[in-house]
């Protein structure tokens, strides 16, 4: 993993959950819902928490201890995410960290894009309810291409977007398919500490070329700061 200073970027892809926006307290709330529905008690929200990168599947395997494939998981995906839409943005809220990060990047003119594995339907209004939309130069969501991540194909159709060589971007996330998808796109990755992380192996062990815990230590790797 390496700790030299990079130049060269001329724009910074995000990941959204997890990186930018802390949707957590929102997805596991909409799960306890449910499990309130089938006559469950809640879930601690400690134990939720790391696995919200994980989406819907993620959620219901917790909850309700089904994959995809075994009966009865569908319908309880789509309960899921009818008890998420219902109020998905009560709690969520852009990361601290993120915020400062944005505005030092705006405040030298540098474009940035989100590249999410959330659905469309999802996306879109959860990034519009938190007056991302208007900032971000590019939103991929999960449905935007054939494929999610870590396929590289959402990252890509994202630098084409923004019409920046994908070799001259990074990418920003707090899961390990964040960092495989980057690699695979051509991308310089970063992985940060603040989001989920996800459960198995250690972030330091991912891949990424830099792990930041600040905001700050992203723009002196990029000799910005």
């Amino acid at each position: 993993m390496s700790q030299v200073r990079v130049s060269g970027c001329a724009a910074l892809l995000f990941d959204l959950d997890g990186t930018l926006i802390d949707s957590a307290p929102d997805l596991a709330g909409a799960l306890n819902r449910l499990r309130a529905l089938k006559g469950l008690p809640p879930l601690p929200y400690e134990a939720l928490r790391p696995l919200v990168g994980s989406g819907a599947r993620g959620m219901v395997g917790a909850g309700f201890g089904l994959q995809p494939g075994d009966d009865g998981f569908e319908a309880l995906r789509d309960a899921f995410l009818a008890e998420y839409q219902a109020r998905f943005l009560d709690e969520t809220r852009v990361f601290e960290q993120a915020r400062w990060l944005l505005g030092e990047l705006e405040a030298r003119s540098l474009p940035w894009g989100i590249v999410t594995n959330k659905a469309t339907r999802f996306a879109e209004p959860v990034v519009q309810g938190l007056g991302l939309d208007a900032r971000s130069a590019a939103l991929v969501c999960g449905d935007t291409t054939p494929h999610a991540k870590p396929h590289p194909a959402p990252l890509l159709e994202a630098a084409a977007r923004l019409g920046v060589p994908a070799g001259e971007c990074v990418y920003v996330g707090d899961d390990l398919r964040d960092i495989q998808a980057g690699r695979a796109a051509g991308m310089r990755t970063v992985a940060v500490t603040w989001g989920y992380l996800g459960v198995g192996e250690a972030v330091t062990d991912w891949g990424a070329d830099l792990v930041i815990e600040t905001p700050q230590t992203l723009l002196k790797w990029l000799d910005l700061a």
